[in-house]
């Protein structure tokens, strides 16, 4: 991104930057819109706010309206052929507006990709505290900006889910008992939907399946860089579609999902399970380890996406000098791209970093940015 422009987004009410191709740093107190300014680049890249799902809470309070443009050169872009303006317009009660150059998207889904992203946030910590919906979406949100059909199989497979799930929820009983391939119109609906949801599982699982494999090594080597090895790291995906056949298993357990409410099989119920020395992370990893692992995770789907925009937010509290010279080192160095952080202390991060010509900071107070 060479430049960013703002309108009354969140407490950014005007602001007109350019930025180094390298390294930029906003600097400021919390609370003062640093976040906000790294929020308006994600939304360029996914469509939506990463602090916000609700649109309209996004235009700054008071106003009606709110836009977000920014300037790509081709070296961020992906399949570049020149340089792209990308255009987000918000008003309240209206629909998102959102334009590539100067055509609207049909469909938000077609812009994913375009401009690679990765964000470090301290909210990442869900990665480990919350279930695996946020695990699956890890994986979902790096395969989804190298490969477009994957979005749109997952975005059918969703929708199916969904359309089986409210009939599942509208049965009041479970069906009778009935002997197997015998019809009735709920279990033809069912196997409707199931029907369909199979193939499109298992070609979510294969792309699943073969990224972990590519990413395990990569996290693993910068896991080791950040820590100097002194621990050993893996993942483990973990699927129902390792040891069953899903049609089969939809046909045997309609009854006990008629019971459930819900869709008991498939990719829907995924894991990505993180472990430390061979132990679960978030019952033996340390605050330092934990973050650390997280840190390494982000980065290593940041090199696995080529060199897109990395956004790192407060990264550096809870870890020990040491580990921060690492992680500094390493962002600084050829294998990553354009990169933005945030830190509270100007003096702290000129420390760390030792500007140079390819690094521009920014000063944020109340809104503003100089």
């Amino acid at each position: 991104m060479s430049e960013l422009n703002i309108l009354n987004y969140r407490n950014i009410r005007d602001a007109s930057l350019s930025f180094s191709d390298k390294l930029n740093c906003f600097v400021g107190l919390n609370g003062q819109g640093k976040t906000n300014l790294l929020d308006a680049i994600y939304l360029l890249s996914f469509t939506k706010s990463a602090l916000s799902p609700t649109d309209s809470q996004n235009i700054t309070h008071g106003e009606e309206l709110a836009m977000v443009r920014g300037t790509y050169l081709p070296s961020t872009i992906h399949n570049p052929q020149s340089t792209e303006i990308i255009t987000c317009g918000l008003k309240k009660g209206v629909k998102k507006q959102f334009r590539r150059g100067d055509k609207d998207y049909k469909r938000l889904l077609d812009h994913i990709g375009l401009i690679p992203l990765v964000m470090v946030c301290p909210e990442d910590g869900e990665l480990i505290a919350e279930g695996s919906d946020e695990r699956r979406r890890f994986l979902d949100v790096v395969i989804a900006q190298y490969n477009k059909p994957y979005l749109e199989t997952l975005t059918r497979y969703n929708a199916l889910l969904k359309q089986r799930n409210a009939l599942l929820k509208s049965l009041e009983e479970p069906p009778t008992p009935l002997p197997p391939y015998t019809s009735t119109p709920n279990v033809d609906l069912l196997a409707t939907f199931e029907v369909q949801m199979v193939p499109l599982a298992e070609q979510i699982y294969q792309e699943r399946t073969a990224f972990v494999e590519r990413f395990i090594p990569l996290f693993q080597e910068i896991y080791n860089e950040l820590s100097d090895g002194q621990e050993t790291v893996s993942l483990r995906y973990i699927s129902q579609l390792q040891d069953r056949n899903l049609a089969e298993a939809y046909e045997r357990t309609r009854q006990r999902d008629v019971i459930l409410g819900w869709t008991s099989q498939g990719i829907h119920k995924d894991e990505l399970e993180m472990l430390l020395d061979g132990y679960p992370l978030k019952r033996v990893g340390s605050q330092g380890q934990q973050k650390t692992y997280l840190l390494a995770m982000k980065l290593a789907q940041a090199v696995s996406l080529g060199k897109p925009i990395l956004l790192l937010d407060d990264i550096f509290d809870k870890l020990d000098a040491e580990r921060v010279a690492r992680i500094i080192r390493l962002v600084k160095s050829n294998r990553f791209g354009q990169i933005f952080i945030t830190d509270t202390d100007r003096q702290h991060l000129t420390d760390l970093l030792q500007p140079d010509e390819q690094t521009r900071v920014f000063l944020v107070e109340g809104g503003n940015v100089k």
